[in-house]
């Protein structure tokens, strides 16, 4: 059945079969029978994408040993164009302080995945490598090795029999760490720190590490009700452990290396300090000073192990010395070893495991990422009612107007006084936030300020939004009261995520920061303001192209205004990686950036099994994050905006498309009667919620409004379902509709096709959505809706719009094809879409039944399967 499935989804392709025939060849298959076809299908797409990332390998490596010029995206090519550039040293130098360059791993309900065939997979991969350049003779055995991986990955569940809990997701964020970013980040740090510095000589460039993680899982609340007091410690807990583990495991080894006598090599007075303080007394080692003195470096990283941690790590070494209170005083000892090799002539040694173990310390602290706290603004108003209720500040916060909370919130920040007391009787949720608070500070107080060193508001709209939550802060114990007003470790950040929350979110941070105790809160962290935007909720809340011009208007009135306020803002990036949550290439990206919008600092959140397919394995690590740092740096140091003058006319052009597209978006979604229900229907977003995928439920709230369902489950179902309405809906009318049959002004928009990065970007990101769409099968899934007009009234419209949205891309470009400027998609469409093919129809045919009463384990667990696939198969699907 699979062999007749694959052979006829070919013959599908090459037109010599209709559609239907295939989907009636699965209509009355037994479910059982169609378990091992989806899975198989499902291992297909997975084995297809390592099979691209190794052949694009290759390809590097080809281009590297041809002596080609270094590709964009890749540091090399960025310090070509940097040294091009002859820049100022002290403009650079100022360019860069403060530098910050932070993926940040979320959980994700499409990354499924099990430890499991995640480690398999790295093995295929390893596998594969070696076969490239083994001998003939080996290749035999190194195929036997790969028959055997791919044997135990077909004979392994690829899903959890249970609901993912944020405990595994979790331990899932952290296998990456092991997997790459332990070897790869602080490689990178190194490398960037010392070619900067190459170029300018005596300008203090990066004294912090450059790239620094940060992780969202176990501190994200937003409509999840599972995180709690416990998961956030339970989060610090195991990330802690992660990175006290991996320091003492590389100590233990770094133990073992540097054997050197002190019979032969030159032993600093502060080597011999470190080693006699060691508390190492064995004869044997009596005339080995680095070794003892890494004994008692590992002694002292014990003790600080068992203080801050409820377990010990493994590689503990026992020892009566005291703990280390601060990465950097771990630092120093590694300092010293590092200062006695290079005295003694052993460079090499020193920039060998110990410059790793020095850089991992420095990058990773005792802490390994920073946790991200996250809540939605409604509950904190809620929250701050029933404190100011209890402490008998006002019966009513929430019927207060805006002046007014803003005043009362103002003034408690100004006192020492808590709002409650031990035992007071508050509600289930109050006493739940502030327990997650007081976890939080816990964190910070065992492992330092950078192990929670952000809160972010959700839909934040207005000042008090954002006082709120400090006012939370303060009652957890984590704000600071001097003279000079408060001050705290953790920064209160705003998340604009609405078109129109967007638009207003400059006002909001300025009149914030004339508040003297928000603006206090600002200058005690460096004066550096953090503002967060939403690429899902707004692109749900008005369409692709209205949400991406909404995003670059919001940039440029953030920079102005901090500009303006004399502050420094950084952007945090929230985006998914589907394109229609703010996806695609990042190198392309970040560049897309307005002017001013990157300023050396970039975080940005990476998702679901995007984190895979950029982070399972050394290489994509090391590529995707050197992509993330070129496109910083050359968005900071240069101008690569490229309008010049012509910025205001071509800002003007894309403030009337953004109306006329969000125009369109909303005349279907938010005014087609009955579109709540065709969607429904149409795509698998109830069976989403239903069914064993990601801790976190699919809607804000209980309701079945568009508005309150997750950007998640929105933009997976529609990608499940082929018809990928949120990465280009509404475009195509609005371009038809500006153009209006005027050739002047079709030239215009192919002029800022070839000029701009953001409209070009724009573009691009949209051409590999329509190239990924296949309205072919998505009315297969309108098939699924009862209502006949219904299902016409609303599909017809789809497609009608994304004909129009494919004629004018072409129009625009001057393209042939939707996938003309980017090869390596089309190579990946024409290999991999015919093993797409089995999984749609299947997907269909088991959600009738489901839908039908056949309400089974089985059935579930083959429209769960069928997810999986989809979005393996399709990569940038959630």
């Amino acid at each position: 059945l699979v062999e007749r499935a694959r052979v006829e989804s070919f013959r599908v392709r090459r037109s010599e079969i209709d559609r239907a025939e295939l989907a009636a060849m699965f209509a009355d298959v037994p479910t059982d029978d169609t378990l091992p076809v989806i899975r198989a299908f499902s291992h297909f797409a997975l084995l297809a994408n390592l099979a691209e990332d190794l052949h694009r390998e290759r390809r590097r490596a080809v281009h590297v040993r041809a002596g080609e010029p270094a590709q964009d995206s890749s540091l090399a090519a960025t310090y070509r164009k940097l040294d091009a550039a002859e820049l100022d040293p002290a403009e650079v130098a100022a360019a860069l302080d403060g530098a910050l360059v932070s993926p940040v791993i979320t959980a994700h309900p499409t990354e499924t995945r099990r430890r499991t065939v995640f480690d398999v997979q790295s093995r295929i991969t390893d596998l594969m490598r070696r076969r490239e350049h083994a001998e003939s003779d080996e290749r035999s055995d190194i195929d036997l090795h790969l028959w055997r991986q791919i044997l135990t990955l077909w004979q392994t569940a690829l899903i959890r029999l249970a609901r993912l809990r944020i405990q595994d997701e979790i331990e899932v964020g952290l296998r990456y760490y092991d997997a790459a970013l332990f070897r790869v980040v602080p490689a990178l740090n190194a490398e960037v720190r010392r070619a900067l510095r190459e170029r300018w000589p005596g300008v203090p460039l990066l004294p912090d590490p450059l790239v620094r993680t940060g992780t969202w899982i176990g501190g994200d609340r937003d409509g999840n009700p599972n995180v709690t007091a416990e998961v956030v410690h339970r989060a610090t807990e195991r990330a802690a452990a992660t990175a006290l583990g991996h320091h003492l495991a590389e100590l233990e080894r770094l133990e073992q290396e540097l054997s050197m006598s002190a019979r032969l090599v030159r032993v600093t007075d502060d080597l011999a300090r470190l080693a006699d303080a060691s508390g190492d007394d064995a004869p044997s080692r009596a005339d080995e000073p680095y070794r003892r003195a890494l004994r008692g470096i590992r002694g002292r990283l014990t003790a600080t192990a068992a203080r801050l941690l409820d377990e010990p790590p493994p590689h503990a070494a026992s020892s009566p010395l005291t703990a280390y209170d601060t990465p950097a005083e771990l630092l120093a000892d590694l300092d010293i070893l590092d200062a006695a090799l290079r005295a003694g002539g052993s460079a090499a040694l020193a920039d060998d495991r110990l410059a790793h173990v020095r850089g991992a310390v420095e990058t990773f602290g005792f802490h390994l990422a920073s946790l991200d706290l996250r809540q939605n603004a409604e509950v904190h108003g809620r929250v701050i009612a029933e404190l100011f209720s209890w402490a008998g500040v006002t019966d009513d916060y929430l019927a207060l107007p805006e002046e007014e909370k803003v005043a009362l919130l103002a003034a408690e920040l100004r006192t020492r006084r808590p709002l409650s007391a031990p035992g007071a009787r508050l509600g289930a949720d109050t006493a739940r936030e502030l327990g997650v608070l007081r976890a939080a500070a816990d964190a910070v107080a065992r492992l330092g300020p950078a192990a929670v060193p952000h809160y972010i508001v959700s839909m934040c709209s207005s000042v008090s939004d954002l006082l709120e939550a400090a006012v939370l802060l303060d009652e957890a114990g984590l704000v600071e009261h001097d003279v000079a007003g408060p001050r705290c470790p953790v920064a209160v950040i705003p998340l604009f995520e609405t078109i129109d929350d967007l638009r207003h979110g400059a006002d909001i941070l300025t009149a914030a920061l004339a508040v003297p105790e928000f603006r206090n809160l600002v200058d005690s962290a460096d004066g550096i303001q953090e503002v967060m935007l939403g690429y899902s909720d707004s692109n749900k809340d008005g369409g692709y192209l209205a949400a991406n011009w909404a995003l670059y208007r919001a940039e440029l009135d953030l920079v102005e205004a901090a500009r303006t306020a004399g502050i420094r803002l950084r952007l945090f990036h929230g985006r998914g990686g589907t394109v229609g949550r703010g996806g695609g290439p990042s190198y392309d990206a970040i560049l897309a950036q307005p002017p001013g919008a990157v300023a050396g600092s970039l975080r940005l959140t990476e998702q679901g099994e995007v984190i895979a397919a950029k982070y399972a394995e050394p290489k994509l690590a090391r590529r995707n994050l050197e992509s993330l740092v070129a496109a910083t740096l050359e968005s900071t140091l240069l101008d690569v905006e490229g309008l010049g003058s012509d910025a205001g006319p071509a800002y003007a052009v894309l403030d009337e498309l953004a109306e006329l597209a969000r125009a369109a978006y909303s005349d279907l979604v938010h005014e087609t009667p009955g579109f709540v229900e065709y969607f429904r229907t149409a795509t698998p977003v109830a069976e989403i919620g239903s069914l064993n995928i990601g801790s976190r439920p699919t809607s804000r709230k209980p309701t079945s409004s568009i508005a309150d369902l997750r950007a998640i489950p929105w933009v997976l179902a529609w990608t499940q379902s082929r018809v990928m309405l949120p990465g280009w809906y509404g475009t195509g009318t609005a371009v038809e509709t500006w153009i209006a049959g005027d050739e002047t002004r079709l030239a215009t928009l192919t002029g800022l096709y070839r000029r701009w990065p953001f409209f070009r970007t724009v573009l691009s990101n949209m051409a590999m959505v329509l190239a990924k769409s296949d309205l072919g099968l998505a009315a297969r899934y309108a098939e699924l809706v009862p209502d006949p007009d219904l299902r016409h009234r609303v599909f017809d419209k789809i497609t009608a719009e994304h004909e129009r949205t494919v004629r004018v891309y072409l129009a625009i470009t001057g393209h042939s094809e939707l996938t003309a400027d980017n090869p390596a998609l089309a190579r990946s469409v024409h290999n991999r879409f015919p093993y797409l093919e089995p999984l749609n129809h299947l997907q269909v045919e088991l959600l009738r039944r489901f839908r039908a009463g056949e309400d089974t384990d089985r059935v579930r667990r083959g429209i769960q399967l069928t997810m999986n696939g989809l979005a393996t198969a399709l990569r940038n699907s959630g």
